[in-house]
C-alpha cells in the first residue's frame, strides 16, 4: 500500500470512528473500559454550543473523557474539569515510559479529512521548538546538540531547498524569539537552559551574523530525572515592551520554602527586551514549556505540565490564558473548586494560598507532556480554525495507559478557550496504543502560506501538514 493509500484509508478511519464516538460514544467508552459516571451516562456526551463554532460537534465530558492513546482520533473532542478530577490515588502511579521504535513502513501521521501530511525532513538530531522568522524561513532547536537550525522553503517534492546551522554551542536550547516584532527584525533571542541569549540577525541570514549576547541569566535546568526541568521558552508581548520566559520546576513537588533550588522556578519571568528583570509575573506553574500570545486578546498562554504521582487521571496538564501575579497552584495546591485541593504531599501548607489557586482554561488528559502550542493565523485551512491554536503532546510516562502523542486543537470562541480540546493529528502508536511509539509531537509552528509544521522527537523529523479539501 503506497502512502496516498495509506492516508486514505487513515482518514476513513478516523472518520468511521468518530462517527462511532457521537452515534453512541459512551458505549464505546465503555467497551474500552473507561467509566461512565453516574446512572445517566448519556449526559457525558453533549453537543458543542452552537454559538461557539460554526458546527457542532460531539464532545466527551466526565469520566468519558479520559481516555488514552488507543482512542485518539481527528476529530474527537474532550472537555474536563475540575468537578472531574478523581481523589488522588499515588498507589496508582507507574513509571510506564515509551518504548521509541523506528517508524513502521506502515505508519504515518493520521490528519482529519481533507488534510494531507507530507515528511518534510528527517534524520534530525533531539528536533524541539520550532518557530518561523518574518521572512518565512524555519528555524528550529536541536536541543540536545545545542544547534540552531535554519529550514528554507519546500521543493517539488515537499523537502527543504536549504538548511543551514545558524548557530551553535548553545546550552540545550529550546525557545526562539525574533525582535523587534515584524517584518524586519534585528535580534533572534534564544532560551537557553540556564540563560536568555542573542545574536544579531536580519532577514534572511542563513548564519548568526555576530557573536552571541548573553542578556539574563536563568535558574539552570537538566533534566526532571535528577536534575529539573530544563526547556526555556520566550515570547514577546504583543506590543513588544515585555519578554516573557517560562521556566520550569527543579523537582515534581519540592517544597520551594526547603529547597533553594526551586527559587524562581515554576515561574513565568518578565524582562525588558534588553534583559533586565522586572518580576515573577506568575507563579505556580510547575513547566509551563510552551507559551504564546492570543493574537485577539494579547494574553500570554502557557502550555503547562502538572505533577505526577498522584495517580493515573490526576492532576491534568493544561493549557491557560496567565494573569499578571496569578498563582497556579504549584507545588502546595493543584486545580480545584473555589481554589485549589492541597497535595497531600504538603497538607496544611501555605493555607493563606488556597482560595487564590486560578483554574486552568482548558484541562488535558493527566499527564500529556503538552510542548509548544501556537495560534492559527492563517488563510489554508478551513475557515473554522482562524483564531484557534495548536498544540504538542509528546505523551505520558506516569501513567497506566499512555496518553498524548499527538497534536491537538484548542477551538477558540471571541478570542477566549471554550474549556475544550479536539484530537487533531494522531497515530504515533504501534498497534492499540499501549505497545511501543514511535513520535512524539514536539514543536509546532504556522508557515506563511497557512500549512502547519510538527517536529517530532521520536522519528527525528518534522512533517508538514496541508490542507487540500480531498
Amino acid at each position: 500500500m503506497n502512502r496516498l493509500h495509506r492516508l486514505f484509508a487513515a482518514t476513513a478511519f478516523a472518520s468511521l470512528l468518530f462517527a462511532a464516538w457521537t452515534s453512541g460514544a459512551v458505549k464505546a467508552c465503555a467497551a474500552s473500559g473507561a467509566n461512565p459516571a453516574g446512572a445517566d451516562a448519556q449526559k457525558s456526551v453533549r453537543k458543542h454550543p452552537v454559538n461557539s463554532h460554526p458546527a457542532a460537534y460531539a464532545v466527551l465530558t466526565g469520566q468519558n473523557a479520559f481516555t488514552d492513546a488507543a482512542h485518539e482520533a481527528p476529530g474527537i473532542r474532550r472537555h474536563l474539569t475540575v468537578a472531574d478530577l478523581p481523589e488522588p490515588a499515588p498507589d496508582q502511579s507507574v513509571d510506564n515510559g515509551p518504548t521509541i521504535v523506528p517508524r513502521p513502513a506502515n505508519a504515518w501521521p493520521i490528519a482529519p479529512k481533507g488534510f494531507k501530511v507530507e515528511l518534510y525532513t528527517t534524520g534530525l538530531d533531539n528536533p524541539r521548538l520550532i518557530r518561523f522568522a518574518p521572512n518565512g524561513d524555519l528555524f528550529l532547536a536541536e536541543s540536545e546538540t545545542g544547534k540552531i537550525k535554519i529550514f528554507r522553503g519546500v521543493d517539488a517534492e515537499g523537502k527543504p531547498k536549504q538548511m543551514s546551522v545558524f548557530a551553535e554551542g548553545l546550552h540545550q536550547p529550546f525557545g526562539i524569539a525574533f525582535y523587534p516584532l515584524g517584518p524586519n527584525p534585528k535580534w533572534v533571542y534564544i532560551g537557553d537552559t540556564d540563560a536568555i541569549v542573542r545574536f544579531p540577525y536580519q532577514n534572511g541570514d542563513l548564519k548568526a551574523r555576530g557573536a552571541m549576547e548573553q542578556i539574563a541569566e536563568l535558574p539552570g535546568g537538566g533534566r526532571l530525572r535528577g536534575g529539573g526541568h530544563w526547556t526555556r521558552d520566550l515570547v514577546f508581548s504583543r506590543d513588544g515592551t515585555k519578554l516573557f520566559a517560562s521556566v520550569g520546576s527543579h523537582s515534581n513537588v519540592d517544597d520551594p520554602d526547603t529547597h533553594p533550588e526551586e527559587f524562581r522556578r515554576a515561574d513565568v519571568l518578565e524582562f525588558t527586551p534588553d534583559g533586565k528583570f522586572i518580576e515573577v509575573y506568575a507563579s505556580g506553574l510547575r513547566n509551563c514549556v510552551g507559551e504564546a500570545i492570543n493574537p485577539a486578546t494579547g494574553e500570554l498562554l502557557c502550555s503547562t505540565n502538572e505533577r505526577d504521582a498522584l495517580g493515573n487521571n490526576l492532576v491534568p496538564d493544561y493549557i491557560t490564558h496567565v494573569q499578571e501575579q496569578g498563582f497556579y497552584g504549584w507545588p502546595w495546591f493543584y486545580m480545584g473548586v473555589n481554589g485549589g485541593h492541597w497535595d497531600p504531599r504538603l497538607q496544611g501548607k501555605h493555607p493563606e494560598l488556597k482560595a487564590k489557586v486560578i483554574t486552568p482554561d482548558i484541562l488535558l488528559e493527566p499527564h500529556f507532556a503538552s510542548l509548544e502550542m501556537t495560534f492559527y493565523e492563517g488563510s489554508q485551512f478551513p475557515a473554522e480554525f482562524k483564531g484557534d491554536a495548536f498544540a504538542c503532546e509528546r505523551g505520558s510516562w506516569n501513567r497506566a495507559k499512555r496518553a498524548g502523542y499527538e497534536v491537538i486543537r484548542l477551538p477558540m470562541h471571541d478570542g477566549h478557550s471554550t474549556g475544550e480540546y479536539e484530537d487533531f493529528l494522531t497515530g504515533f502508536t504501534v498497534g492499540n496504543g499501549d505497545g511501543d511509539v514511535w513520535g512524539r509531537p514536539v514543536g509546532v509552528a504556522v508557515a506563511q502560506d497557512g500549512s502547519l509544521f510538527v517536529s517530532d522527537d521520536g522519528s527525528r523529523s518534522i512533517w508538514h501538514v496541508v490542507y487540500t479539501g480531498k
